[in-house]
């Protein structure tokens, strides 16, 4: 066993859920490396200090600079907004240091583009929090796909809706400004990353994107609330991408559907350690999806729990999230979703806003 010290930036939602990851991830996964909780950073002394106290790292800092140049420190976590990832990532990257940035990975493509180079140029291991792809049944699903279960895939349909903004006299926030902040810069990306992981990656696309509600309490809202997409994949594969911020009635709907000449399978966020799989097998009269629920047979859910169907939950995603990070920085050898999926992803999205503006096909 060998210890390794964390920084993280970001105290807030998922500056939380990465401190509770690393500070379970080597007693539930028995990783070789055993996470150090050493400096959080935060926008305030106050608040750096609060979350020192609630999360147990052994220092707080206000600035992010002195995270980095803490020689304790050998790997950081960035939960902080989307702006600060590009210059906190290439100075982390210049001293040495491992990183894993939560998404979307820059707010821009150019950002996107200058951290990935920053990154290989480094020699460290990168990765972006993508982390509903690592549910056990997503993980199953490519699985499934990947040794040819459902036969040749012919279609693939995701959507990533939820209902945050469904309400046309629900005040402005931070989310109703900027392109960043909207749903193609919060919920795309994640829905986009799982076609990605699924099938490959998209070579074009034809997109629409609005503002549903573009008035909130006086305040114009200067971002999208839901968008759509026809694709195609490098491979061949058809598909037709969802996401909204308006969809009245959701809370988590990641979901997917794939097609394939031998069978089918779905899924969806709502209901995340179940697996629907239709095989193409036996009498038709007996033919349906099934449902599968995920157990101890299944990826990464062993070491949360010995029973089939007892489930796993949001937090267990960001462990298994962090287990890989250790993994991958212990042996020397990047685990995806790396910093180059999270330019590919920043690719797609930007090349969906210029097709909607456009009205045609785009190349990404």
């Amino acid at each position: 066993m060998a210890e390794i010290g964390i920084g993280i930036i970001g105290g807030g939602y998922m500056g939380k859920a990465h401190a509770v990851a690393m500070s379970s991830v080597a007693s539930i996964f028995g990783t070789r490396l055993r996470p150090r909780l050493e400096v959080v950073a935060a926008s305030s002394q106050a608040s750096a200090e609060r979350y020192r106290q609630s999360f147990g790292f052994r220092r707080a800092a206000v600035d992010w600079r002195d995270l980095i140049e803490d020689p304790t420190v050998e790997a950081i976590v960035i939960a902080s907004p989307q702006e600060t990832h590009r210059q906190i990532a290439e100075a982390a990257f210049a001293r040495g240091l491992h990183v894993l940035c939560e998404k979307p990975l820059g707010a821009s493509v150019a950002d996107s583009e200058a951290m990935a180079a920053a990154a290989k140029d480094s020699g460290c291991r990168n990765m972006v929090g993508f982390n509903y792809i690592r549910t056990p049944a997503s993980q199953y699903a490519r699985q499934l796909i990947s040794e040819g279960r459902i036969g040749e895939v012919t279609y693939f349909r995701g959507e990533h809706t939820e209902d945050f903004d469904a309400d046309p006299d629900g005040p402005a926030t931070w989310r109703s400004q900027g392109i960043s902040n909207g749903t193609m810069g919060d919920l795309a990306p994640h829905m986009i990353n799982a076609a990605h992981g699924l099938i490959g990656p998209i070579s074009s696309l034809i997109a629409e994107v609005e503002t549903v509600h573009a008035d909130r309490g006086g305040v114009k809202v200067t971002n999208d609330d839901q968008a759509q997409m026809m694709c195609r994949f490098e491979n061949g594969v058809m598909g037709h991408l969802f996401f909204s911020r308006a969809a009245t009635g959701r809370k988590m709907g990641y979901a997917y559907e794939v097609h394939g000449t031998r069978g089918a399978i779905r899924f969806d966020q709502e209901d995340q350690n179940a697996l629907w799989l239709y095989l193409a097998e036996g009498p038709e009269a007996e033919r349906g999806f099934r449902k599968i629920l995920t157990g101890p047979a299944h990826p990464d859910y062993l070491p949360f729990c010995q029973g089939p169907g007892h489930g796993t939950g949001y937090q267990d995603q960001i462990i298994i999230e962090a287990k890989d990070f250790l993994e991958a920085i212990d042996t020397g050898e990047d685990i995806w979703p790396t910093f180059e999926e999270g330019l590919r992803v920043n690719k797609t999205v930007y090349a969906a806003l210029e097709s909607s503006k456009q009205k045609t096909w785009i190349n990404v």
